[in-house]
């Protein structure tokens, strides 16, 4: 039994107490392989997708804003998913629960807070490059240009990395209680802070500070753009040019909608009402899931992304085809030399 190991645990020596105990799916262990083998399926597509994505858009010559920020989401969600899963993967193999260091949980929480939060002001950074887009198309090229838009995704990384420092360097000086048992298969946040002693608003005042930077200010900037965007639409009396300037507008607000709405049922509520089971299950949903989506959402609803792809395959496809024609004057050689 999972809390009997935990029991145990907490007898055991001061080393012990350096360490935290994943619980995972360990009441599950009866599905432990069917869960092992859908979620492997699922992360392996979800690399795959996102990779291809990568790479299309890394030999594309031409890198424009949005593609550009596209790459950046792919990379973002690649590293996102190999934080979490192949541990989560690892402990359904075991079949019991895993134990992750003091350190390595409080490095998994800062790197999943970090990306997540990247994440979120990188979907701003994008709803501010289809702003340029749609309402001063004459001055896209000049205020998107590469520098600067290297410089918002450095900049996206780098603010994001430094909050969810500062928020994992708060939540691990809290007092522990003697239990170190999280009901989780990662660091979560909440998971985690259900195991602190203080009875202090602290816990949950550290959230609502990191919800305030993560998820509404560029929630505000999304909305601002989204707004600007809606009335410049109204002008517009060709529908063929509302429906393309739309268009380039439905993948993000997809995205946005999953990540933020995901986000939001997580962090934003009091302590009193976390639920291990529940929390448990959602999180499978945005860590899993959710990955799978954007890479499909991408590829299916953005025109750019489906004309690099469609350069790729060609490029394969006829790499293929002088392979093949290698292979057979190879043969042809091999057949005269016989004859000789």
């Amino acid at each position: 039994m999972p809390y009997g190991g935990c029991m145990e645990r907490d007898n055991k020596s001061t080393d012990a107490a350096m360490e935290f105990l994943l619980l995972g799916f360990s009441e599950l262990l009866c599905l432990r392989v069917l869960l092992f083998l859908i979620f492997l399926t699922v992360h392996l597509v979800t690399l795959v997708g996102n990779a291809m994505i990568f790479v299309a858009v890394v030999m594309e010559p031409s890198h424009p804003p949005m593609l550009f920020f596209l790459c950046q989401l792919s990379v973002i969600e690649l590293c996102y998913t190999l934080v979490i899963v192949p541990k989560a993967l690892l402990s359904l193999i075991v079949g019991d629960s895993s134990t992750i260091s003091f350190m390595g949980c409080a490095v998994q929480m800062h790197l999943f807070v970090a990306l997540g939060g990247a994440e979120c002001f990188l979907l701003a950074a994008m709803s501010y490059d289809r702003y340029v887009a749609i309402c001063q198309p004459l001055h896209y090229a000049a205020v998107m240009s590469k520098g600067f838009c290297l410089r918002l995704a450095v900049t996206c990384c780098l603010v994001a990395f430094a909050v969810a420092l500062g928020l994992t360097l708060a939540v691990f000086c809290l007092p522990f209680c003697q239990s170190r048992c999280i009901n989780h298969f990662f660091c979560d946040v909440p998971a985690v802070l259900h195991l602190v002693c203080t009875q202090s608003y602290a816990a949950e005042l550290l959230l609502l500070a990191a919800f305030v930077l993560f998820l509404l200010l560029p929630f505000l900037l999304i909305l601002t753009s989204y707004v600007c965007i809606a009335a410049a639409l109204v002008h517009v009396t060709s529908s063929m040019g509302r429906g393309k300037a739309v268009s380039t507008c439905v993948s993000h607000l997809a995205i946005t909608l999953l990540h933020y709405g995901c986000a939001t049922f997580m962090y934003v509520r009091p302590k009193s009402s976390y639920s291990p089971a529940r929390d448990k299950t959602v999180s499978l949903v945005y860590t899993n899931f959710t990955p799978l989506l954007y890479p499909l959402i991408y590829s299916l609803r953005n025109k750019e992304i489906r004309g690099v792809l469609r350069k790729m395959l060609r490029k394969k496809k006829k790499a293929q085809l002088n392979w093949d024609d290698i292979r057979a004057m190879m043969c042809v050689c091999g057949k005269l030399q016989q004859n000789e």
